[in-house]
């Protein structure tokens, strides 16, 4: 069934030729209405022409699709989102892909020259995202693609301004992605390898633009679900790239010869691992610090205490719930939370702050448990303050917990690292969050 686009929005920026050109030709022959955005500069961002746009915009009507032109910088990007909103009402999709290239070997590069390729790849991209966002949050809905580069991820001689800019817009991406799960926003990075404006040069049949087109018209289409991903096409060749860390080495009390000493441990990449969010990496961190405690402890306390509330947990929390569903996972499975080796108290309270009931996870002794009170051992790792709704909210997803803390919906004293190892852990288990 062919992917359609009615209805749908999409603003492609630096439209005029190239990738642009055959993002804006086959979205609009998808149903979709499309502002073709081009400055008409050439590929270092020098003069400027409407003819470039409206051409596309010719050929698109022509074709029997809809598009508008627009001239503006990508630095004004309020304007170009105006003019998708003046036109259609809306804006669904936002294809930043606008680019200059000033290239020069660092030691010759002037200020001007790092400024020009960050004011547009960087700034621009933020410009118009930026104007997008709010329509795109209201009607819970958005695509954005940013383009990157392998000069990004590998480096390329002569280009340090435009390397520094491509991997930037990957982590723009990538932060745009967790901001926008609520709202349905998901963001993307492609890099493409095509001829156009910056490759004229060196053009060649076997990069035609068109075949990176599939992949970046799927990323923006109802049915594409990836986020925070970054995609690759070029030479009828389509694939993701990812970011994987090595083994490495817990060295306690590392000087720099331990360092000299561990170097091939160290830099090795012979067991590559995934890292999928700073969540799980912060709860890698964590697992080599409990694992730490655990080689200067005997072994942890014993508690005494089994998985799970005695007598169960109070039926006018609604979070008992929750936490008998975790008691009744590690009853089933300690395992599962062996690499924690923590105690957490969750201080639930009522919508005015008024304390209802206590809980503590303790994932730190021999037996791990849920009880009802204290931290029977000791003070607990971290202790959490969060309104019973709150909480509920939480484990459904209604409510982000790093916006809950930041707002203060959630109050947490101790080692806060471990929250995002905890949560992490649940995750997996499809418990609540936090």
């Amino acid at each position: 069934m062919a992917l359609r686009f009615d209805n749908k929005v999409a603003i492609v920026t630096g439209a005029g030729g190239g990738l642009g050109r055959t993002y804006a030709i086959e979205l609009a022959k998808r149903g979709c209405k499309v502002v073709v955005n081009d400055l008409g500069g050439d590929r270092h961002g020098s003069a400027g022409s409407t003819s470039m746009a409206d051409k596309v915009v010719g050929e698109i009507k022509a074709a029997g699709g809809q598009a508008v032109a627009n001239y503006n910088s990508v630095e004004e990007g309020d304007k170009i989102v105006k003019t998708a909103i003046d036109a259609w009402g809306r804006i669904d999709i936002v294809i930043n892909n606008a680019g200059i290239l000033r290239d020069t070997s660092f030691v010759n590069m002037k200020e001007v020259d790092w400024d020009l390729i960050f004011k547009v790849h960087v700034k621009g991209a933020y410009s118009v995202t930026k104007a997008a966002w709010p329509y795109m949050r209201d009607q819970k809905y958005g695509r954005i693609v940013v383009t990157s580069s392998n000069a990004a991820v590998y480096g390329n001689f002569g280009q340090v301004n435009y390397s520094a800019a491509k991997h930037a817009l990957i982590g723009f991406s990538n932060s745009l992605a967790l901001e926008g799960a609520k709202y349905n926003i998901l963001s993307n990075a492609v890099i493409p390898t095509a001829g156009s404006r910056l490759t004229q040069t060196f053009m060649v049949d076997a990069l035609k633009p068109e075949y990176v087109t599939p992949l970046v018209c799927y990323m923006v289409h109802d049915s594409f679900k990836d986020s925070g991903k970054l995609f690759e096409a070029g030479a009828q060749w389509y694939g993701t790239l990812q970011y994987y860390r090595g083994e490495g080495k817990v060295l306690q009390n590392a000087t720099v010869e331990t360092i000299h000493d561990n170097w091939k441990a160290v830099s090795s990449m012979d067991k590559p691992k995934h890292v999928a969010s700073i969540a799980e990496q912060s709860a890698m961190l964590m697992d080599m610090l409990g694992s730490l405690e655990a080689e200067k402890s005997s072994g942890g306390s014993s508690g005494g205490a089994s998985a799970g509330g005695s007598g169960g947990f109070p039926s006018n929390i609604q979070s008992s719930a929750l936490f008998q569903e975790i008691a009744d996972g590690i009853k089933a499975d300690p395992s599962s939370v062996s690499k924690v080796k923590q105690t957490f108290t969750y201080i639930i309270t009522d919508n005015a702050g008024r304390e209802l009931g206590k809980f503590t996870l303790d994932f730190k002794s021999a037996t791990p448990s849920v009880y009802l009170g204290d931290c029977r051992n000791g003070n607990a790792a971290v202790t959490v303050t969060v309104a019973d709704q709150v909480f509920m909210d939480l484990a459904a997803g209604k409510e982000n917990p790093q916006k809950a803390f930041m707002s203060g919906k959630i109050k947490a004293k101790g080692n806060i690292m471990l929250l995002q190892k905890l949560q992490t852990i649940l995750d997996q288990k499809k418990k609540s969050k936090m």
